[in-house]
């Protein structure tokens, strides 16, 4: 078999997934002041969320960067669907451990002094929220039963539809970290956030959604 017609989702899925908790764990733990002990469930939540967004953005991008012209292996556009969904595994990994560490001793910048939601809070909770939910009706295209269902499918596949569900994860990420991002002085060891890093992902790939989506 030619290498160029390999299905490259494995080696992509590895590579992103050490780059992107590798990334997490030299920020806060190497660079930073986190200690130790948090890196089984909070550093590796970060890692794991720049993981799923780094997918998802891949899986989203791939076809419309290829209709521009780019010269994007045809083993990565079959790697496409498996991106899709271990992205969507990592984004319900990463909704399920948020929500368990989602308080204010944790969050602090989420909450008022009475440990309600502020504004921000709210905010970034309700994108994420319907990001996660647009993203489980992407992952039912995949579906079998679903697939001879043309309307569902031509919506859920659609230009518009897909640059909304990326405009709702780079909300999210706004929301999420825009305080941090006006900060520099207090980036660890000079690196930036990491919802900084997703956003930067996020716009690169909106912009190749934008002009190469058919």
């Amino acid at each position: 078999m030619n290498k160029s017609s390999h299905n490259s989702a494995g080696t992509i899925i590895l590579v992103i997934l050490l780059m992107s908790v590798g990334y997490a764990v030299l920020r806060y733990h190497i660079m930073g002041p986190v200690p130790w002990k948090d890196l089984p469930f909070y550093i590796l939540n970060k890692g794991l969320s720049l993981a799923a967004f780094a997918l998802l953005t891949l899986n989203f991008s791939l076809g419309p960067l290829n209709n521009l012209g780019f010269p994007v292996p045809k083993g990565w556009l079959m790697a496409r669907k498996a991106l899709g969904m271990t992205g969507f595994l990592l984004v319900l990994i990463h909704a399920l451990m948020s929500f368990l560490a989602f308080r204010p001793a944790v969050y602090h910048q989420f909450f008022e002094a009475n440990d309600t939601l502020n504004l921000v809070g709210g905010l970034s909770m309700l994108a994420g929220v319907l990001s996660f939910v647009i993203l489980w009706g992407y992952n039912l295209s995949f579906q079998t039963f679903l697939r001879e269902d043309h309307v569902f499918i031509t919506f859920i596949t659609s230009r518009r539809f897909m640059l909304f569900a990326l405009v709702l994860g780079g909300l999210h990420l706004l929301f999420m970290g825009y305080q941090g991002w006006l900060n520099p002085a207090g980036w660890h060891g000079g690196l930036p956030p990491i919802s900084l890093v997703a956003f930067t992902i996020f716009a690169i790939g909106y912009v190749v959604n934008l002009f190469g989506r058919e």
